[in-house]
């Protein structure tokens, strides 16, 4: 990449369906990077963040699996890598992507993020019956407890 191109720097987040395979992620990413590599770009990451559920059915899934994709761009070869990438996710893919957005970020501010744990990553919690119950203090909480709580709502009323 020459050194006088002035580059942008972006990022594509995408949701596939939750049953995607190691090979359909490998496929995805050795194509997103072909696309910003015919373009002069530089992928800078590929993340899989996990899995999610969903604040509401996309394609009857409710859950989802997220992947984050940051990379450089010439400025003069924006409008051709966004078209590229769009196809490659709304044709090529279109059965495993179901959504995807690409924005512009700020060249000089840092490439991290705090994401919220996926459901791959959180802690599974059974009640005594084996019955999966909420995470965290609520999980602990006795009968009693809870009754306190609800009895206290009311009363703020």
């Amino acid at each position: 990449m020459s050194e006088t191109a002035v580059l942008s720097r972006h990022e594509t987040l995408l949701l596939t369906v939750p049953e995607i395979t190691a090979d359909e992620a490998a496929m995805i990413e050795s194509q997103i990077h072909a696309v910003i590599a015919q373009c002069n770009g530089e992928v800078l990451s590929f993340e899989r963040w996990g899995k999610y559920r969903l604040a509401y059915p996309v394609r009857k899934n409710e859950y989802g699996v997220y992947f984050l994709v940051r990379f450089d761009l010439p400025k003069e070869k924006l409008g051709e890598s966004v078209e590229a990438m769009r196809v490659l996710c709304a044709v090529k893919f279109h059965e495993i992507i179901m959504r995807h957005l690409t924005v512009k970020l700020d060249r000089n501010a840092p490439l991290t993020y705090k994401r919220p744990e996926s459901l791959e990553e959180m802690p599974r919690h059974e009640s005594e019956d084996g019955r999966p119950s909420f995470a965290g203090e609520a999980a602990e909480m006795s009968a009693d407890e809870v009754v306190e709580i609800e009895e206290s709502s009311e009363d703020m009323e």
